[in-house]
């Protein structure tokens, strides 16, 4: 049985447990899927400083993950859409690693130009250089940033299905484009939900993430084991065990 970790890089239970919930059931029984919480930083990622903080608790919980008793994973997913800490995660383990914004770039490409709506009015210029760095900007057309966050969005499914169904629209109406993207760990599900008031395919980024982290030819890791080229200091344990010379 295929065994993949999912890292929530915010401190959220209750989105570590949506994340369990929509994985298990875009990855099937035939996937075993755990579900980690980072250890520290903040309950939402919405700005410079929390998603800055969130890289380095996604490396933390991979870290605790590995040091404990169960198998390693088969491939990670960073359950954040802005995927904090992807390329340090990438660099240091020898098992595939995607994110939920660089998945759902990639599955709605294939359906040409792209836009993106997700919560929180931040996230705007932080996914539009994650998208150039990723090499994925060419065909996304526009950012549709709604005034709630994610987890605002999350505790009102209601008012979030409305307010999100008429985001899609005006983003593929005023945008021309040909798929959008519902980003957001908090908002899994809900692209289901308003595909039918959206003329274009809406990409749920959990889904997404979920099925290019388990594709079957996955990229070559960088490394055959797990870990660090720095020997740390004053960072956690497991961290500094991953460390040279530990």
């Amino acid at each position: 049985m295929k065994r993949l970790l999912v890292i929530n890089p915010n401190t959220s239970e209750r989105v570590s447990a949506l994340l369990q919930q929509h994985v298990q059931a875009a990855a099937g029984s035939h996937v075993a899927v755990r579900t980690v919480t980072a250890r520290f930083g903040a309950p939402y990622i919405a700005d410079e400083a929390s998603y800055a903080v969130a890289a380095h608790a996604a490396l933390d919980a991979w870290a605790v993950d590995l040091a404990g008793p169960q198998s390693p994973p088969d491939a990670v997913l960073i359950g954040c859409f802005g995927d904090p800490g992807l390329m340090a995660l990438r660099e240091s383990s020898p098992a595939p690693v995607t994110g939920l914004a660089e998945a759902a770039f990639i599955e709605a490409a294939r359906h040409g130009r792209y836009a993106i709506v997700t919560g929180g009015e931040r996230w705007g210029p932080m996914l539009q250089r994650l998208a150039q760095a990723l090499g994925q900007a060419q065909q996304l057309a526009g950012i549709h940033t709604v005034a709630p966050t994610g987890a605002q969005l999350a505790a009102d499914p209601a008012a979030a299905h409305r307010l999100l169904a008429q985001a899609c629209r005006d983003a593929a109406h005023q945008l021309g484009v040909q798929a959008v993207i519902l980003g957001g760990a908090g908002l899994a599900g809900m692209a289901a939900v308003v595909q039918a008031q959206v003329p274009v395919p809406v990409i749920d980024s959990v889904t997404a993430g979920t099925h290019w982290a388990l594709r079957t030819t996955p990229l070559p890791p960088v490394r055959q084991t797990p870990g660090f080229e720095i020997a740390w200091q004053g960072l956690s344990p497991e961290m500094t065990r991953l460390g040279p010379g530990s």
